[in-house]
């Protein structure tokens, strides 16, 4: 979801956030009232304000069990929680990325909700995002929203091209969206900017929709890696486009999602592909007068599946409110508090009442075209692979850098991710 910042700063944030009182598990004062520590991520002011909100709401309602809001920060979480875990300080709620808790859940750190969780809540959310949560069995969080990748698009160069505009009804297919890129390439345009500074689960995620898989679980448990045909639509799509086509800008390969905005809002990119949630910096960022759409992404011969890693909230295995916690999380996650987090972060809901809100399907910045698109999302591939983090970092970003920028062929970004990559994986699978 959010990239993982692993260096000496997050090193610095964990211990701050452990000096400051972070962590130390919720428990119960000299009056009796219990004390939850809710350690968020929201980081932009909207979500924020919103969950202090319901925090103070929930506080106004439950005098005997009060609920500690901590600022927490999506750039060093995970360095922050292990430290928190091996120092017995965790914070009892903790919000993070269901590609995060696999570790934590198979290392012990985090609660089986399994017979925790209330029918309401269990029953509110599909089975598909509960996936994306569930290790060896147990439900280590609860997925609460979710973010596709769509593509934001020139409304002015798109009708000026006379390009079939795409619904989720009738989406393009990859090899149509190939095409259209050439289409909407011209003289100082690029069709497309892909920002891939963090390429690997852009590449996964949006491979579902073709039959990608790439990591394939056997009967004794195991993982490994395999690239078939489906795997290799997507990359192949990109490399094509950046260095045969010359429709997608090589200089954005470096770049991260917000980077290429600037160069869109110009006229230089007819279209970026991003997270939903990038809609409110196109809101706030775009110059008076700029029309914008939202599309969705290609479609492969799985129609628009892609893979997500929701947003979740878990509890610490050594809280010693478990209950209490997963009381807090139902509150905050009811359907009406739901559709307030969810406009917060600009992402859609994973709670079927919620996401059937009428304020998330108008056509108003793009909302129906995301909630049309919530059906078809699927457990990211590497949810639950032990040893991801390394293959991404080691092995897969580089390769995929390389592979995109024309530095080496399909052959060669196979033979690192399959073979260099089952080399990782077996380590941690003995």
């Amino acid at each position: 979801m959010r990239a993982l910042v692993r260096t000496a700063a997050a090193a610095a944030t964990a211990l701050a956030l452990l000096l400051t009182g972070c962590g130390g598990g919720g428990d119960g004062g000299t009056d009796g009232r219990i004390t939850l520590r809710f350690q968020s991520l929201a980081w932009q002011k909207e979500s924020v304000d919103i969950n202090k909100q319901l925090v103070k709401e929930w506080n106004e309602a439950h005098p005997d069990i009060r609920v500690e809001y901590v600022q927490g920060s999506w750039d060093s979480v995970h360095d922050q929680l292990l430290t928190s875990f091996e120092g017995g300080e965790a914070p009892d709620i903790i919000h993070d990325a269901s590609d995060d808790l696999a570790d934590f859940a198979y290392g012990g750190y985090l609660a089986d909700l399994r017979t925790l969780l209330p029918d309401r809540l269990t029953a509110g959310i599909p089975d598909n995002s509960w996936e994306t949560a569930t290790f060896d069995g147990g439900v280590y969080g609860v997925p609460f929203l979710q973010e596709p990748r769509v593509l934001i698009a020139n409304t002015k160069i798109l009708k000026e091209s006379g390009v079939r505009i795409p619904t989720p009804e009738k989406p393009w297919s990859w090899a149509e969206f190939r095409e259209v890129t050439k289409e909407l390439t011209g003289e100082g345009r690029y069709g497309i900017a892909w920002p891939l500074k963090e390429p690997v689960s852009v590449t996964l995620n949006l491979g579902l929709s073709a039959g990608g898989a790439l990591f394939h679980r056997g009967a004794d448990g195991k993982v490994t890696v395999a690239m078939g045909e489906g795997d290799q639509v997507v990359p192949g799509t990109i490399h094509d486009q950046v260095n045969t086509d010359h429709s997608a800008a090589r200089t954005a390969l470096g770049m991260g999602g917000g980077d290429t905005l600037p160069g869109f809002f110009g006229g230089k990119y007819a279209m970026v592909p991003l997270g939903f949630s990038y809609r409110q910096q196109v809101v706030e960022q775009a110059p008076k007068g700029f029309e914008w759409t939202v599309l969705p992404a290609p479609a492969g011969r799985d129609g628009l599946a892609q893979g997500v890693s929701p947003q979740t909230l878990s509890v610490a295995e050594d809280s010693p409110h478990k209950k209490e916690a997963v009381r807090f999380i139902d509150f905050l996650l009811r359907p009406a508090n739901m559709v307030r987090l969810a406009k917060g972060d600009w992402m859609l809901p994973t709670g079927t009442e919620a996401l059937a809100d009428p304020s998330l399907h108008t056509a108003d910045r793009g909302w129906a075209t995301g909630a049309a698109l919530a059906g078809a999302l699927r457990s990211a591939p590497a949810q639950s692979v032990r040893g991801y983090p390394e293959w991404k970092d080691k092995v897969a970003t580089p390769a995929l850098q390389e592979y995109y920028s024309g530095a080496i062929d399909a052959a060669e970004l196979r033979k690192r991710l399959v073979t260099d990559g089952n080399r990782v994986l077996a380590r941690y699978q003995r």
